[in-house]
């Protein structure tokens, strides 16, 4: 084998791995997002919700949750990366609020949410 050959096997090997990672990242990253580990309802007032971050804008929330008498109150943390849910959830603001979220654990980077919570619906109960 020449030179030119030996440099041209390692480059289409280095090329293949790039290309292996970059598809089982891609496939990683959608099993992760779209697979929900587990569903629920929290019931509350929205206290906080903003859009966050230098370059990757995300929309990150705070349920404050309905304790039972005599309980310290509870902090919910939740992401929204859909459009319609962030403007459910703008114009309940200061209402009694019911949020469905799930929960994908394993998300790489805060590019997609900082909570492993995301909300996929809001309901204003008052």
């Amino acid at each position: 084998m020449t030179g030119d050959e030996i440099l041209k096997k390692v480059v289409r090997i280095t090329l293949l791995l790039i290309v292996t990672i970059v598809v089982l990242s891609a496939g990683y990253l959608k099993i992760v997002l779209n697979w929900s580990y587990s569903k629920g309802e929290r019931i509350g007032y929205v206290q906080k919700f903003s859009e966050k971050g230098w370059l990757c804008k995300t929309w990150e929330g705070e349920l404050q949750m309905l304790p039972v008498p005599g309980a310290l109150p509870e902090k919910f943390l939740f992401s929204v990366r859909d459009k319609a849910i962030i403007s459910k959830i703008n114009s309940s603001m200061g209402k009694k609020v019911s949020l469905y979220y799930e929960q994908h654990k394993g998300v790489p980077t805060n590019c997609f949410g900082e909570s492993e919570y995301f909300a996929v619906d809001a309901r204003a109960l008052e």
